[in-house]
């Protein structure tokens, strides 16, 4: 048993946290009807829908199909560094910031040791992590938060894409920049990547999947209840991919449901919420921003969503709070630990590199943020 909360502390660690406080918040306030008010289950709906969806593409092999074809034609180390840094950028946008990292950090891995070209992983990789955190800013079902502060406000989605934009249109400047510094001209020779195999890849499943995105986007779009989706989405896959269901990260969204009980516990505790109140309003984008680099944004933005209405300034804050620190965003976990995995890896340097390029990117969006408001 302890080995099982070892491991759960070590793999899912701010989810266990989310639990902890969780607990702790339930001494404070007993369980009673208004429970269940704390919930917002069209967040989680919206989230079990789309990562059932995403973790169906990835398993069809669908964005590594999409990058193979990209860099059919590639012959400069410059050029595949974009390849592979705007491949998360963009991609991002529309399948989560951890799932695009999930996907193309291994790709990238093979890619740069067939071209044997080792030394560009650590930047490549850290470009890589901080596109994937900037691009998924640019959408409501980028970020999980996203999507939870995007329905708490009501935003419509063009709304929440131009608050958004100036930002990432910035990140987008930088990243072209800063990649194009560090890899550098020199010719090399990509082979061709192999794209890993699974038992239950076929062109209908893929089909399928993407016919259930366009579908998904009735929830964000407003057309259709999340309930309705969620529902023919479940009945389609178990029909013809069961096991897809058992490759979700349920992680996610515990995490979700612990911090929601959490938040809605410390509402109902007068001195917390008028001393947390007191620091936050008025101050929602600072506070999301430092308070992202220690609990990670997702954490930050449904604790300080609960204490003001300033849903878009805590937004871009936590979006921006995504870097920063290593924990700062979930996803930067992801692809330090996709790294960490090769013999020979060299983890303080990729802390070191991480840390200096994400403070860059902070500082221009910071400064970017203070010019426009």
């Amino acid at each position: 048993m302890m080995r099982i909360i070892k491991n759960l502390f070590r793999n899912e660690p701010v989810t266990m946290v989310s639990f902890l406080l969780a607990v702790f918040s339930i001494f404070l306030i007993p369980f009673d009807k208004h429970y269940i008010d704390y919930i917002n289950f069209k967040t989680l709906g919206t989230l079990l829908t789309l990562m059932i969806i995403m973790s169906g593409l990835r398993g069809q092999g669908f964005f590594r199909k999409v990058a193979k074809k990209l860099l059919g034609k590639v012959s400069r180390l410059r050029t595949l560094g974009l390849v592979l840094v705007l491949l998360c950028f963009f991609f991002a946008m529309f399948i989560t910031n951890d799932v695009a990292l999930i996907t193309f950090v291994p790709f990238t891995i093979e890619v740069l040791m067939m071209a044997d070209q080792r030394k560009y992983l650590i930047p490549i990789i850290v470009l890589q992590t901080i596109a994937a955190n900037l691009g998924s800013m640019l959408t409501p079902i980028g970020n999980p938060h996203n999507l939870y502060l995007y329905d708490l406000s009501g935003m419509k989605p063009l709304e929440f894409i131009e608050m958004m934009l100036p930002y990432s249109l910035m990140a987008f400047v930088l990243l072209v920049v800063i990649t194009c510094i560090v890899t550098g001209s020199r010719k090399i020779e990509v082979t061709d990547v192999e794209i890993v195999k699974y038992g239950n890849m076929t062109p209908l499943r893929t089909t399928v999947y993407i016919i259930l995105f366009f579908f998904s986007l009735t929830i964000i779009l407003k057309v259709l209840p999340y309930y309705i989706v969620l529902g023919i989405v479940l009945l389609t896959v178990i029909t013809v991919d069961w096991k897809n269901l058992l490759e979700v990260d349920y992680f996610l969204l515990l995490t979700f449901f612990f911090l929601f009980i959490f938040i809605g516990n410390m509402k109902r505790v007068d001195l917390v919420n008028d001393f947390l109140s007191r620091i936050v309003v008025g101050n929602e984008f600072s506070v999301s921003l430092i308070t992202s680099q220690f609990i990670s944004n997702v954490p930050s933005s449904i604790l300080i969503s609960g204490m003001t209405t300033d849903y878009k300034a805590v937004c871009i804050g936590t979006d921006f709070g995504g870097l920063g620190t290593l924990i700062a965003s979930m996803a930067s976990l992801i692809s330090f630990k996709l790294y960490g995995r090769l013999t020979g890896s060299k983890k303080g340097k990729y802390i070191l590199s991480f840390s200096v390029f994400s403070l860059i990117f902070l500082a221009f969006l910071v400064t970017e943020y203070i010019i426009i408001n």
